[in-house]
């Protein structure tokens, strides 16, 4: 069992930026791709961005540019920096890991999500 605990959400005004972490136990981190979703009220849960161990990343359209996956695996602990956010990216993060997709599908593992609230 892998257990992963997102950090680091909050509210913050359009334009600015956040931070969020996933610090994995239980397993070998770097076994996994590592991925970030977020799910909007009312809305399905949708994928942001994933990363290989060895640091391939994908992004989907609407975060590039603006949002970088990264991880430490010596830390046991992937990043999401969030920048230029706007009121859209309002979310439930969620950070995953499994095999690298951008399908939720892929992923066996994921945390309990944290709140990103962005104003206008």
């Amino acid at each position: 069992q892998l257990q992963l605990v997102e950090s680091g959400g909050g509210l913050v005004q359009a334009g600015g930026s956040l931070r969020l972490s996933c610090a994995a136990s239980g397993r070998t981190f770097s076994n996994y791709a590592m991925a970030w979703f977020r799910q909007a009220p009312g809305k399905e849960r949708e994928f942001v961005a994933t990363i290989r161990s060895a640091g391939s990343t994908i992004y989907t359209d609407s975060v590039k540019g603006r949002f970088t996956i990264s991880r430490d695996n010596a830390k046991n602990t992937l990043y999401l920096q969030m920048n230029s956010l706007k009121p859209e990216d309002t979310a439930v993060y969620y950070c995953a890991a499994g095999t690298m997709s951008t399908w939720s599908e892929a992923y066996k593992y994921w945390g309990q999500g944290t709140q990103v609230t962005v104003s206008s």
